[in-house]
């Protein structure tokens, strides 16, 4: 499989998160919990499925770029070499997409699964394993209608971004230009100021932490 890119006000009314489950990363630089949407169950079992097998153990965050997402899932960063590029390793498998916009989109915090692009994967299928962590820049009222004007030719006019969403991506930040292409299936409600610490890493030439950022364990829990 070749190198997955995800090119790169919380919702009140919709109970879009109620009874999920949540999984606790605890990685090198402190601890961060997802909970995960019952709107995206293929995704949602999946990686429930994939953290019970222990497979993010020792995984790298093996992508960071500033002000966009911070990114992991390749199977073979577990024991990659210093300075080596990573991140074509997958699971061999996809998944069909569950694009719930506008309950969920990439505002910050929000959970995502990355994917090869669309010239060599038209269905927009998510990588098996990769998921990425969004943060991006908040974004003028100006800069959103030119975003929706590329989502309407993106997404064949089924996009549009509801004022809770433009106020979202105005004062909390995000990267809208990703909606309706890729599956958001989760949310950090724990620990987005570690997912901020990750972000001002230094890397290298392919986005690679220089001194390795790994999720050292994660494991699945009940919300309380």
């Amino acid at each position: 499989m070749g190198r997955i890119f995800c090119f790169l006000l919380w919702l009140m009314a919709v109970p879009v998160f109620g009874q999920s489950r949540q999984v606790l990363l605890e990685t090198t630089e402190g601890n961060i919990l997802i909970e995960l949407s019952d709107l995206t169950p293929v995704h949602r079992d999946n990686f429930v499925r994939l953290v019970n097998e222990h497979f993010y153990d020792s995984l790298l965050f093996h992508r960071v770029i500033k002000d966009f997402m911070i990114q992991a899932g390749d199977p073979k960063s577990r024991h990659a070499e210093p300075g080596t590029y990573v991140g074509e390793g997958d699971v061999g498998y996809t998944l069909e997409p569950e694009f719930r916009v506008p309950q969920l989109y990439h505002r910050r915090g929000m959970v995502a699964m990355a994917r090869e692009s669309d010239d060599v994967n038209p269905d927009r299928r998510s990588s098996g394993s990769h998921f990425y962590i969004v943060w991006g820049k908040t974004i003028s009222t100006r800069g959103l209608e030119d975003i929706q004007q590329r989502l309407d030719t993106l997404t064949n006019n089924t996009v549009k971004m509801t004022p809770e969403m433009i106020q979202a991506y105005r004062r909390i930040g995000g990267t809208p230009h990703l909606d309706g292409q890729y599956t958001v299936f989760g949310e950090v409600v724990e620990g987005l100021d570690v997912v901020g610490r990750i972000m001002k890493v230094f890397t290298d030439d392919y986005d690679r932490p220089v001194d390795d950022v790994r999720i050292i364990r994660a494991t699945c829990r009940n919300k309380e």
